[in-house]
């Protein structure tokens, strides 16, 4: 049974500990994932540390460079790991699933290389001249979810690099190998040190938040865990971009022809089996639509095989985990005894962690499957006859990472859009992100944003060079 080991300083070292790790489409063993320790944490910081001088002091077109390098490696080494994924996340490799990923880490590591970020003259005068330099923060913190595990891993790695900042990688317990592997393979060409990896539990992600050398934490997960970043890093007074998931709101606007979006729709809610951030999680119909949407999605839903992901003609995976699993169950099961229309599709295995394509309608606000972030293969759609109603219900849950709005004209869904409050507001789409556009969440889904230029500057800190004339 191979073992994988975690990268420190550009080499990878033999684990204090090992835990197994599971495919969740049929429970069979991928391999040892080493956990670290807090000594390991320690090691892996300092060579951070000890790396990002140099690394900063490095040209920026060398950088760019370097990082141009590293996106040649994600792209020669697709295969090998869109393969890691779905095996070990469960998404399939097929339609919007792993070389999908693996697309878009190529992609978002190209574009933050292409990026300008040079210094501003703010102010200049006879007198003066005030000039806006970005420097590197230091030793980024980087701690990854299980649901798009290399994609958003490389939007953390990244950025923070370019800009000659040093990271600390964890990769969720749940899903380390297909992380450790790449980078393992992108260290090929990194200076030691620039990247490193810890693995394990919440209690080694406390560990490394709180380590006193820490100069910025990029956290992406639950709203939960960012509170506790958020208090650890009151220590070290680090900034952080914090990305806590969100129960993202669709308004399908009165009279829209639901064949033209159906499809949309559909992938906007269930996007890597309902187990991505910005998935349509409730869904506002207007009730003289509502029978024609239910309609169209159930026809589309009924269509979609389910499966283990290395099968080419399967489209609609497992659940990652357990944890996850029972939960979205408890949701679906709680519907069922209150009484909803609740319509599964699609046949499922007998092994592994899968459940029927769930449409829930007759639900309204205040249930919990719609109140609750589901994660998962279960859509509540709810009536509205009042479009105001359907904007105050959307607005009236602590989540505002992304809402969209779907109608025949456009125009008039953008007279609504700033009204919802959500860090991005599609119109006739829904989790359309890209590399140049920032993304980032409202209220309780966290602060920050990544993606293009001003994701760059959040990787660093602003030095302003006074000059008297």
């Amino acid at each position: 049974m191979q073992t994988y080991r975690n990268t420190l300083n550009g080499t990878l070292v033999d684990p204090v500990s090992c835990y197994e790790i599971f495919n969740p489409a049929n429970g069979q063993s991928l391999g040892m994932a080493p956990e670290s320790d807090e000594q390991e944490v320690d090691r892996a910081v300092q060579s951070a540390k000890l790396a990002q001088n140099s690394w900063a002091k490095q040209g920026d077109k060398e950088r760019r460079d370097v990082i141009n390098r590293v996106a040649q490696i994600l792209e020669e080494n697709s295969d090998y790991l869109a393969e890691l994924i779905t095996r070990e996340q469960g998404k399939p490799l097929s339609g919007p699933g792993s070389r999908f990923e693996m697309q878009a880490c190529v992609g978002w590591t190209q574009v933050p290389a292409s990026l300008d970020l040079p210094p501003e003259i703010v102010y200049e005068d006879d007198e003066r001249k005030d000039t806006l330099h970005r420097v590197p923060l230091g030793v980024v913190a980087a701690i990854a979810p299980w649901n798009w595990p290399l994609m958003i891993a490389i939007w953390q790695i990244i950025p923070a690099i370019r800009m000659g900042n040093a990271v600390v990688l964890k990769p969720s317990e749940y899903t380390p190998i297909a992380t450790l592997e790449m980078v393992r393979l992108i260290n090929q060409v990194l200076p030691a040190g620039v990247l490193n990896t810890v693995t394990g539990d919440g209690s080694i992600g406390s560990k490394l938040t709180h380590h006193p050398e820490i100069n910025k934490i990029m956290f992406t997960g639950s709203e939960s865990t960012g509170r506790r970043i958020i208090e650890a890093s009151a220590k070290n007074l680090s900034p952080i971009t914090l990305e806590l998931g969100g129960n993202d709101a669709a308004i399908v606007m009165p009279g829209t022809n639901v064949k033209n979006i159906a499809n949309d729709l559909f992938w906007g809610a269930f996007l890597n089996m309902g187990q991505t951030c910005a998935c349509i999680k409730r869904l506002y119909v207007h009730e003289d639509d509502y029978d024609a949407v239910m309609a169209e999605l159930s026809a589309i839903a009924s269509q979609m095989k389910i499966g283990d992901g290395m099968d080419e003609s399967v489209l609609v995976g497992p659940l990652q985990n357990k944890m996850q699993f029972e939960k979205v169950q408890e949701l679906v099961s709680d519907a069922k005894t209150s009484g909803c229309d609740v319509r599964e599709f699609g046949e499922v295995p007998d092994q592994g962690y899968f459940m029927p394509l769930t449409l829930v309608g007759d639900i309204k606000d205040g249930q919990r499957l719609v109140d609750e972030e589901q994660f998962g293969p279960a859509l509540p759609i709810i009536r509205y006859r009042d479009l105001e109603d359907a904007v105050e219900s959307a607005n009236g849950l602590d989540a505002g990472l992304g809402a969209s709005l779907w109608a025949d004209k456009p125009a008039e869904a953008s007279k609504l859009a700033t009204r919802l409050e959500a860090g991005t507001v599609w119109i006739n789409q829904h989790g359309a992100i890209h590399p140049m556009v920032p993304f980032g969440g409202n209220k309780a889904s966290g602060y920050g944003v990544e993606f293009g230029i001003e994701g760059l500057k959040a990787v660093t800190q602003s030095r302003v060079v006074s000059l008297k004339k």
